[in-house]
């Protein structure tokens, strides 16, 4: 399949550029699959659509603040970094602005040379490598200096805010190591855990540190051809045990967000059974796709021609995924991180 088969048009101003006031009143489209029908709900009615013995699955990753914006030494110029990936110990791969005409050996300093970086690499395909100076702890400075790192589809004067750095994590982050959030659960109160338990359900939490790959474009035409980066998962011997539980009880395994898919599919075996596992996965999930574990799926809209929007026509099937998507669009949901979400059952 082309992956001009998986486009849709949105209106720019359908893009969220805030989080709502509330974190369960966004509107959320319900999509069944059998019926291959969709209808209009909003997130607060979530628990009514789980049933005694399911299981709901969140990621419980933590963003760090990976974005640090410095000044070019000696010019002054400003360079904007995203932080991607520890290679070793002060090294990183990230993404620089502006990476292509940066040279190898420059130098970057950032917050009055608290922190320096040297580029290891000349210009080549987007992402380099920097050897970080410092004298104080990496955490701290982090700490300090970074910045929450917000979606390049977030335009904003003021940029990011400090209500960002609260908002732009799931209550229930732990695990520190994402660049972007598993936004499908930005959308979670205590309330709505708590009304998820009266249910006679359950709750599993794995985690998936979300890299580069989640969110990277697709650069080739035939969807087969396309490789999500691996990114780095753990799901507990606890997890594995209370979700091969529910499934044996015939409970459904609700996954909350394709963060969450990809950590399950990734260690579901051949018998559907999930396994303890901590790894490293290159999964990539596109059409044609058997899944072994997830029964349920809720998610945020996503970017046209994007890895995530393959991974939800895998799940439910194109031809009625984009309708729901145009359905969305006409109806002026708001889309990706900070948007509208949509359960797919």
């Amino acid at each position: 399949m082309d992956i001009s088969e998986f486009d849709y048009d949105l209106p720019d101003e359908l893009i969220a550029q805030q989080a709502l006031p509330e974190r369960d009143a966004s509107r959320m489209l319900l999509v069944e699959r059998q019926k291959k029908t969709w209808s209009d709900s909003n997130f607060a009615s979530f628990p009514e659509f789980v049933c005694e013995d399911d299981v709901v699955v969140i990621n419980n990753t933590r963003v760090f603040p990976a974005r640090l914006v410095g000044q070019r030494d000696p010019s002054g110029g400003r360079v904007e970094v995203l932080l991607l990936r520890n290679l070793a110990p002060s090294i990183w791969e990230a993404l620089i602005k502006p990476g292509a005409k940066l040279k190898q050996g420059a130098r970057i300093k950032f917050g009055d040379s608290v922190l320096l970086a040297d580029l290891l690499d000349a210009p080549g395909n987007g992402l380099r490598q920097l050897r970080f100076v410092h004298d104080r702890p990496w955490e701290a400075i982090l700490e300090e200096l970074g910045e929450t790192p917000l979606p390049p589809y977030i335009h904003r004067p003021t940029g990011v805010s400090k209500d960002d750095e609260q908002r732009y994590q799931t209550i229930f982050a732990r695990q520190r190591g994402a660049i972007a959030a598993p936004t499908a659960g930005l959308h979670f109160t205590k309330q709505t855990f708590t009304r998820v338990l009266a249910k006679g359900a359950h709750v599993a939490e794995i985690t998936l540190h979300v890299g580069y790959g989640t969110f990277e474009p697709v650069r080739v035409e035939e969807i087969a051809q396309h490789h999500v980066d691996a990114e780095e998962f753990e799901v507990t011997e606890q997890a594995a045990a209370t979700i091969n539980e529910a499934k044996a009880r015939g409970g459904r395994v609700i996954a909350v967000g394709t963060t969450t898919v990809r950590a399950l599919e990734s260690s579901g075996n051949s018998s559907g059974q999930l396994q303890a596992r901590r790894a490293k996965t290159d999964l990539t999930i596109v059409p044609g796709y058997r899944f072994r574990i997830v029964d349920a799926l809720l998610t945020n809209f996503h970017l046209p021609r994007s890895s995530l929007l393959l991974l939800v026509c895998a799940f439910a099937g194109r031809d009625l995924v984009l309708p729901a998507y145009r359905h969305a669009v006409e109806q002026a949901y708001r889309f990706y991180s900070y948007g509208d979400c949509m359960l797919l059952i």
